[in-house]
């Protein structure tokens, strides 16, 4: 039986998708992704802190756009779980 678990930021931040303009993002909807694997960086007073997954799964929705300013637990990502 499968569950959607929604991945919530953990502090007030700039949300970005990749670890560098040139670089692809991290995940995609449609990618399966394992636990503690990082999904996306958020950026406070110049310190990032990346973001990780709480569960192995697969992406269903990514809710926060790139570049994106989020508070403390805005919604970013639902994962979808076995």
């Amino acid at each position: 039986m499968s569950k959607q678990i929604e991945v919530n930021a953990p502090m007030s931040g700039v949300f970005y998708r990749r670890p560098s303009p040139e670089a692809p993002p991290y995940v995609e909807v449609g990618s399966t992704v394992k636990k503690k694997q990082t999904l996306a960086l958020l950026e406070t007073m110049k310190v990032f802190q990346k973001v990780k997954a709480p569960a192995a799964g697969r992406i269903v929705e990514i809710k926060a756009e790139n570049e994106a300013p989020l508070k403390d637990g805005d919604p970013m990502f639902v994962i979808e779980t076995n």
